[in-house]
């Protein structure tokens, strides 16, 4: 793939691996379909064993994709493996970078759509519309919103039939970074993702900053994405996530908010998170007690 000139847009690709190398073929033929803007691919390998660096070194060859491969030998978290890529795309001069899942299949315009939405220069995220990979016709995220009493990120339309219903959004509250573009020069105002948090609530967190700072995502529904939900996790119900995603959500609340918000988002978490940890199989509630108590340990960062 030939490379832009410098007054051209080069998109650079972060793609974060962990035991991925049953989605990784889909996810390089989407990529080998792209018509439109240039981009090289950073793909951060988390898992124990380098056979996901290997399968992807392969792909690149065979669709003849500009690749860069770090294996970093143990699970570094999602966070920091993208931050590796991050910087590795800064230093490389891209315009601007995709932080995208390797559990996703996409059209041939769906970088070009991205970029469109990005033209006008009035904003510095965009994201596509989200479906569910194995039914295609259901919406995983049509927009979505941060409820920061709760702490919250619901998705609009979850589950639903797209009939286009979300589709006159122009703006969106929130977004996961499971594929968001981003112009660079948003990394110097608002950062890198917190490591502090491995998994799970390091894009609220980055979302919350940027919205701090002023900045909006635009909503681009004519890009498609279709996402293979949990496929490096477990689900939603694995000891990983039970976890992670209860540490998390206090670590998030216990950062972001100050006063009688974060007393109200604690609360609501607890009355509605914690009568849930009862009825889980013995292991599980003890995976999410131990992250629940850990959230409240995790060293908040002065600010």
């Amino acid at each position: 793939m030939s490379l832009p000139n410098a007054s051209e847009p080069l998109i650079g690709i972060v793609t974060v691996l962990y035991n991925s190398d049953d989605v990784l073929p889909d996810f390089f033929a989407s990529l080998a379909a792209q018509q439109g803007p240039s981009f090289r691919l950073y793909v951060i390998d988390n898992s124990a064993t380098d056979s996901g660096t290997k399968l992807a070194r392969l792909l690149a060859e065979r669709h003849g994709i500009d690749v860069r491969l770090l294996f970093n030998n143990s699970n570094a978290g999602v966070a920091k493996g993208n931050n590796q890529g991050i910087e590795m795309a800064l230093a490389d001069g891209c315009s601007h970078v995709l932080l995208a899942n390797n559990d996703t299949a996409f059209g041939a315009d769906t970088l070009q759509r991205l970029l469109d939405a990005l033209a006008d220069g009035q904003e510095r995220a965009v994201t596509p519309k989200i479906m569910y990979h194995d039914e295609p016709h259901k919406l995983w995220y049509g927009g979505g919103t941060i409820n920061a009493w709760t702490m919250r990120t619901p998705h609009y339309g979850i589950k639903q039939t797209d009939r286009g219903q979300f589709d006159h959004l122009a703006h969106v509250g929130y977004a996961p970074t499971c594929f968001m573009l981003l112009d660079a020069r948003i990394f110097d105002d608002v950062g890198r993702m917190d490591e502090q948090y491995f998994v799970y609530y390091d894009d609220t967190d980055f979302v919350l900053r940027m919205k701090t700072l002023g900045g909006r995502i635009r909503f681009a529904p004519g890009a498609v994405v279709l996402h293979k939900v949990s496929s490096s996790t477990g689900g939603d119900r694995s000891p990983f996530s039970v976890y992670y995603t209860n540490r998390n959500r206090i670590y998030l609340i216990r950062k972001n908010l100050r006063g009688l918000q974060k007393l109200v988002a604690i609360s609501y978490f607890l009355i509605t998170r914690l009568p849930q940890l009862c009825f889980l199989q013995h292991a599980l509630a003890r995976k999410g007690w131990s992250g629940v108590a850990d959230g409240f340990r995790m060293r908040v960062p002065k600010t």
